[in-house]
């Protein structure tokens, strides 16, 4: 009963979330509705078993993703009068996209009702003695090593061609010298001055 519960609990929160990130005025309160549908999203997750989705859903989307998002909208100067005119122009094209979205629920709602994917005829049996999380963690590091370690020289790759396009060299910079500072004595760092009254300290 307490599932069930759950679910449409974490259901409904994240449809109505989902639906004020569109209706939002504020594009930083669309962000934060965004947040707010990752999190029921995750719960949903853990009810259905998934455990490491959601905390991906925590970690990587809410962590990262959303609040790159946020940052990004604050910094950005928006014209909400003109984001307003934009959203009455691109009206048809979107009012399209949604139709073609609710035809594609109706038909997935439909060959659900026709019935469900045997699940026993899948590669991977589910392990009972294991958890979501274990079993992914032996896939990535027996079968798929070489992938898993592939994607990672990527990512490394991506983020150093990153720094070295935005990466450049300016002039007029005071750059840090390490072993002229391990060469300076204490008494060339330091001046003991003793003015006189009413006189200044020459630097």
């Amino acid at each position: 009963m307490i599932q069930l519960f759950a679910f449409y609990l974490f259901a409904t929160i994240v449809i109505a979330s989902a639906a004020m990130v569109i209706f939002a005025r504020n594009p930083v309160h669309s962000v934060m509705w965004l947040i707010l549908a990752f999190f029921n999203a995750a719960g949903l997750m853990l009810l259905a078993g998934a455990e490491f989705i959601a905390m991906l859903l925590v970690i990587v989307y809410v962590g990262a993703v959303a609040v790159l998002f946020l940052f990004v909208v604050m910094m950005l100067d928006i014209d909400f009068a003109e984001l307003r005119a934009g959203f009455v122009r691109y009206l048809p094209l979107g009012a399209l996209v949604a139709i073609i979205l609710a035809a594609e629920l109706v038909f997935a709602v439909g060959a659900w009702s026709a019935g469900g994917v045997d699940l026993a005829a899948r590669a991977a049996p589910v392990v009972s003695d294991k958890s979501n999380i274990q079993q992914i963690g032996e896939l990535l590091y027996t079968r798929y090593i070489f992938l898993f370690e592939a994607a990672g020289i990527v990512l490394l790759v991506a983020m150093i061609g990153a720094i070295v396009l935005t990466h450049r060299q300016r002039g007029g910079v005071r750059t840090q010298n390490i072993s002229k500072q391990n060469q300076r004595r204490p008494q060339d760092a330091t001046r003991l001055v003793d003015p006189g009254v009413g006189q200044g300290m020459e630097l």
